[in-house]
């Protein structure tokens, strides 16, 4: 059985208030195109954030139909796997489930439920595509530790499992002994969970969230393009992009190749070649000492890369006009926004607490999806956001506040689905009961 195991898009992204990144996804699927086609693998993994907001606008969900279709063209006989993260709407994944099966693609969005445990019917099924080669537990984002749900599709597959196929399980969030460099987990947190309560059965475990690639237990290894290990293997693919210019490390897609159940998996790892790489300024030596020295080196750069995403490292004295950031855009502005800018800087010399405020931009929409604990927004707000735009904030929290809304509602329906459908059965069950007493 082989796979192709990716996660982390983050469809739709806009990089630092300014700049979409459409252009760098294209790239980086025409590369997983390209993949596909020579690998031939059995299935291709996308282990969550699909998107990068709940509510993605029309043009990124036409971008996702656009690129997928594409991929079941090219490889029609290739399974394509894709499972929500806590990025992702977990309903507008799976909405669209029937449709998207008839080009061989499998959504799973709902994450499965502790109740279902009581259930009669084999729900299990929901998240266990069978290949020929193998099977896939197709896990979502999941808020809450669930050893027992995850164990019981895991002995699902088992009892089924009489030839010894290897077994592949999707997951969404953080384990312990991952290594989150570049990841900032205060934004977008998700609870820390052991791998131990991800359950036994599986041969590969195909995580995402965490931006590095990494295989836990071996962060030795993680530059290795060629490696195999005995079955149980917890991987992180890594993002498709760097999310941010703190992620200074290859991003790589993984080629996971399993013979049997409990035997050995071999990883190979594939580099992306990214359109944009991130850079900071100086690249060496002391920090920038002047307004005029950064801004010089930032023209020099243009005009020598002319691509790239800058950061600056400025010293702490340094003293930079209110214009300071509308003078580096002033000097992009003849490339196209090929030379993108971070404008909060790299301060060297003092606490970071003290970096300049209007240095700090206003909050992405994403951060303040993820942020269910009303104490991190608290403490984000103050030490690094002072200047936030609160009217805006408002908004976006009313949009996440009405997503939460309806996914809600359509929980609450699926149960009543399940409880009517649940009495429904019983009924039948204790009229049959009854027909045989009186007989």
């Amino acid at each position: 059985m082989k796979i192709i195991h990716t996660a982390d898009l983050h469809l739709g992204q806009i990089l630092y208030q300014n700049y979409d990144r459409v252009d760098e996804h294209d790239h980086f699927f025409k590369q997983l195109e390209q993949w596909c086609k020579e690998e031939l693998p059995d299935a291709l993994v996308l282990s969550g954030d699909v998107f990068d907001i709940q509510q993605p606008s029309a043009s990124v969900k036409k971008s996702f139909t656009d690129h997928f279709v594409q991929l079941h063209r090219i490889c029609p006989q290739m399974k394509i796997i894709i499972t929500a993260g806590n990025h992702d709407s977990a309903s507008r994944i799976q909405a669209d489930r029937a449709v998207w099966e008839i080009a061989n693609v499998h959504l799973v969005g709902v994450s499965p439920s502790p109740e279902l445990l009581e259930c009669q019917d084999v729900w299990q099924d929901d998240y266990i595509v069978r290949l020929d080669a193998g099977y896939v537990v197709a896990i979502p984002y999941m808020a809450a530790e669930r050893t027992d749900v995850i164990q019981s599709i895991l002995d699902r597959v088992a009892e089924e499992n009489k030839e010894g196929k290897p077994v592949v399980m999707t997951g969404h969030l953080s384990v312990t002994g991952m290594d989150a460099s570049g990841h900032d987990i205060e934004i977008g947190k998700i609870r820390t969970q052991s791998v131990e309560s991800l359950g036994k059965g599986y041969d590969y475990l195909a995580l995402g969230h965490i931006h590095k690639p990494q295989t836990i237990g071996h962060q030795e290894d993680c530059l290795k393009e060629d490696v195999t290990y005995p079955s149980g293997v917890v991987r992180y693919s890594g993002s498709a992009l760097h999310v941010s210019c703190d992620e200074k490390y290859p991003h790589t897609v993984s080629v996971v190749e399993l013979g049997r159940h409990g035997g050995d998996v071999r990883i190979r790892q594939l580099r992306i070649d990214e359109l944009r790489h991130f850079y900071e300024l100086p690249v060496s030596g002391k920090a920038f000492a002047s307004a005029d020295e950064a801004l010089k080196a930032v023209k020099d750069f243009a005009e020598t890369e002319g691509s790239g995403y800058i950061r600056l490292r400025l010293d702490s004295e340094a003293q930079l006009p209110a214009n300071f950031s509308n003078a580096v855009y002033d000097i992009l502005a003849r490339f196209d926004d090929e030379v993108r800018f971070n404008p909060k800087h790299i301060w060297e010399g003092k606490k970071a607490e003290s970096a300049k405020d209007e240095d700090k931009p206003t909050f992405e929409v994403a951060e303040i999806q993820q942020m269910t604990d009303p104490m991190i927004f608290i403490e984000k707000t103050k030490e690094q956001y002072p200047g936030i735009d609160l009217v805006t904030v408002r908004k976006m929290f009313e949009e996440v506040k009405e997503e939460c809304r309806l996914m809600e509602e359509e929980e609450k329906e699926a149960a009543k689905v399940k409880a009517a459908k649940k009495a429904a059965k019983k009924a039948g069950t204790d009229g049959n009961d009854k027909t045989e007493d009186e007989a």
